[in-house]
């Protein structure tokens, strides 16, 4: 694994403990050119404005010299490495990098050793820790004595929710600053710059900047990386949309399946489906299948959606959620995916209701936080002697042998849940009707002489 910026994690163990590896070219003259572009200041810095523009706390922070520990949540290629470099650069620093998913407890305690002996020469410490959601809990824990007296300015880069992935402790001792995905103009930005760093004379056809940064998704590693192995497959130096062709067949968009994109994803398209966006719930279906998502786990989710937010308004769209299911299971790619996407068309579009959802989340609370109610005798079972002897079933009436096959004024509640109503049916689609006939047998409970447990 590599860290945000694409290389090894910077720290080694020895004998000597951690040591940072030299910037710049390797023994073979070698550099990325994601390296030789990495901006030294914020005047190259490009992109995230809502946290770095005038006035604005983080800023203010870098500008002043004056940090304080952070996280940087955003996804790949935004430039967190970068920017904790740039901050610690600037505030005169020391920088000290850890990869999470490389190093242990013993490479922490390395990094802490450096850091005291630099803070005892009154030299502080920036200490970036990249993926560290990778971290278990009592590795994170391992910070804070170091962060609290100062020994350390702790900065940490995750591609996941910090409130689900970092302990809360580490999470109250920093600032949380959310970085977003670069926009098309950022990304072109950079390979143009790119094109000019490029050994020899490297030309880009018309178009070709603009189609490289739209399938880099936001990310500018990935757009220089793209720009790079396309500069190696150009012919005689010029990099044509053919060249494209072949750099780009294989290339997917941002899903990280399990990550916060894969949640953010399903979200949407749930969301889009509970208000009524049939276009809109189709991109995002389109979008998961692209970035690589099993389509059994969006049918799967699709079935849910049925009952969830349709609910009785159609009972039809389970039906055909679980046809959609179905067919995928047995016919696979690409027949099973136009099934999947008829399902999530007509969930959209269908009358909507929760009530279902709603009904059996009050159910079960009620269950959850209540006694072990007995089942009242007038409803239990009574299939031998003994157990008619002791009056099970007893005074039971039988729905079937009542005026319009219902027993007005029965109940079915344990005594201390008598009357309680869960299913509050909307007036839209089936559920209108269900409604109006829940009412006119409410109402005939009312008015009938015989009411259990009066």
């Amino acid at each position: 694994m590599s860290s945000d910026n694409g290389q090894p994690n910077l720290f080694t163990s020895s004998a000597a403990g951690v040591a940072a590896a030299p910037p710049g070219p390797t023994a073979t003259g070698y550099q990325p050119l994601a390296a030789k572009l990495r901006p030294s200041c914020l005047a190259e810095y490009v992109g995230q404005q809502h946290i770095l523009g005038p006035g604005k706390p983080l800023r203010q922070a870098i500008d002043s010299g004056q940090l304080h520990s952070m996280i940087f949540w955003g996804p790949p290629g935004v430039g967190k490495t970068t920017l904790a470099r740039i901050a610690a650069e600037r505030a005169s620093a020391h920088f000290l990098q850890l990869s999470a998913v490389l190093s242990g407890v013993k490479e922490i305690r390395d990094a802490i050793a450096q850091a005291r002996q630099y803070k005892a020469q009154g030299r502080d410490t920036v200490l970036f820790v990249d993926e560290v959601h990778r971290f278990n809990k009592s590795q994170q824990d391992a910070f804070l004595p170091y962060v609290e007296d100062g020994t350390l300015i702790f900065v940490g880069a995750t591609t996941e929710n910090p409130s689900f992935e970092l302990n809360n402790a580490l999470l109250s001792r920093s600032r949380v600053y959310k970085l977003r995905a670069l926009e098309q103009a950022d990304i072109e930005s950079v390979l143009a710059r790119g094109l000019a760093a490029l050994p020899g004379r490297v030309a880009a056809g018309e178009g070709c900047l603009e189609r490289i940064a739209g399938q880099a998704d936001g990310d500018a590693r990935r757009a220089i990386n793209l720009l790079e192995l396309a500069a190696d497959l150009a012919e005689d130096g010029q990099i044509t949309q053919q060249t494209l062709e072949e750099v780009l067949q294989a290339s997917l968009r941002r899903f990280d399946k399990g990550g916060d994109l894969f949640y953010d994803q399903i979200s949407a398209l749930h969301k889009a489906v509970r208000g009524s966006a049939p276009d809109a719930a189709l991109y995002w279906f389109c979008r998961m299948l692209d970035g690589g998502c099993d389509p059994l786990y969006i049918a799967r989710r699709v079935v849910r959606m049925a009952s969830e937010d349709i609910g009785n308004a159609d009972p039809r769209a389970l039906t055909l959620c679980l046809d959609a299911w179905q067919v995928q299971e047995r016919l696979g790619s690409p027949e099973g995916e136009l099934a999947v996407a008829q399902a999530i068309l007509y969930l959209a579009c269908a009358a909507k209701s929760n009530a279902v959802y709603t009904a059996y989340k009050q159910a079960r609370q009620d269950v959850e936080s209540g006694d072990s109610a007995e089942v009242p005798l007038h409803l239990r079972n009574a299939p031998t002697s003994l157990m008619r002897e002791m009056d099970h079933g007893a005074g039971y009436r039988y729905a079937h042998d009542e005026e319009g096959a219902y027993a007005a004024g029965e109940n079915y509640f344990p005594p201390a849940l008598r009357d309680r109503q869960y299913y509050h049916p909307v007036d839209r689609g089936l559920e209108q009707k269900i409604r109006e006939k829940l009412q006119y047998l409410r109402e005939r409970d009312k008015t009938s002489t015989i009411r259990r447990y009066d």
